[in-house]
């Protein structure tokens, strides 16, 4: 990590200029549309709110939709942390994980042009999560390749979306639907709480197996060192986010429908890997 603040420690001048490029970048022509608005509450819900949560009674409801549907408590997620994968299971995991987190940046691009400029806050975390994702020194993606490799797969197989399983794919879109369509407030929701938050609840227990069961060095797994803290911002950023644009009742249900379909997407995602590329390796094993 030391190297990777080192590496950021760069003057304002040059960071204010690749920020502005990453705006031009990713602003849509049509920014200045109206913000699309949350599909019909009533159609999608059972219960209708009518009146506003408070602030920690919102937090904790967004909390609880989570709750119940961790990913960290997926079968792949479970085998991973007991040290019953084998590295052939990782270079799977990469090859599908990567069009996940590889495409991030292009579902935070959409929230940003359905931002109103007056929310300064929420167009700042956007923004600079887009650049950590893409043009930072050390990007992500560039990290997971790098575990891929240490896994025995190659750049080539992991950037190929045809190795992606067909959850993968459903996952991938969802995000693409939900960053393009859904007001900006609960794309935020559905995206950074339901999907990012998680990220250190997960590699907290996955980067432990790595080192001492499986043997990879440190800057093989960095990619999850890097994680265990960065999303830990990026998912509290996302909860103030929330917690301060969805003022209508309407906007906090559609959150919090959008958590849990986000988490409930990530357990599923979590569970297809071990279903897919792990339980046909124990029934072979067992015939």
């Amino acid at each position: 990590m030391c190297r990777q603040h080192a590496h950021r420690n760069r003057s304002d001048a040059v960071t204010s200029t690749v920020v502005a490029l990453i705006a031009n970048r990713y602003r849509r022509t049509h920014s200045s549309r109206s913000i699309p608005q949350p599909f019909s509450y009533q159609r999608k819900t059972r219960h209708i709110m009518t009146e506003l949560l408070g602030r920690d009674e919102f937090r904790t409801a967004l909390e609880n939709a989570i709750k119940g549907r961790e990913a960290k408590n997926a079968s792949f997620s479970k085998a991973w942390a007991e040290g019953k994968l084998e590295k052939h299971h990782f270079a799977r995991w990469a090859e599908n994980h990567y069009h996940y987190v590889g495409t991030f940046a292009d579902y935070l691009a959409n929230i940003y042009s359905n931002t109103p400029d007056n929310f300064t806050n929420a167009k700042d975390f956007t923004l600079q999560n887009m650049y950590e994702e893409e043009l930072a020194d050390i990007r992500h993606t560039d990290l997971l390749i790098k575990f891929a490799e240490a896994c025995g797969t190659t750049k080539e197989r992991v950037e190929d979306p045809s190795n992606m399983n067909a959850i993968t794919r459903g996952l991938q879109s969802w995000c693409y639907a939900v960053s393009q369509r859904e007001h900006f407030v609960v794309a935020t929701a559905a995206l950074v709480v339901g999907l990012e938050s998680q990220v250190p609840s997960i590699y907290k227990k996955q980067i432990v197996p790595l080192r001492e069961v499986y043997g990879f060095t440190e800057d093989e797994i960095e990619f999850f060192d890097l994680h265990i803290t960065s999303d830990v911002v990026h998912g509290e950023r996302g909860y103030q986010i929330v917690l301060d644009h969805a003022d209508t009742p309407q906007l906090q249900q559609r959150c919090l429908q959008l958590v849990q379909w986000g988490a409930e997407m990530r357990f599923s995602y979590t569970k297809g890997l071990y279903d897919t590329y792990v339980a046909p390796d124990l029934t072979l094993a067992t015939a």
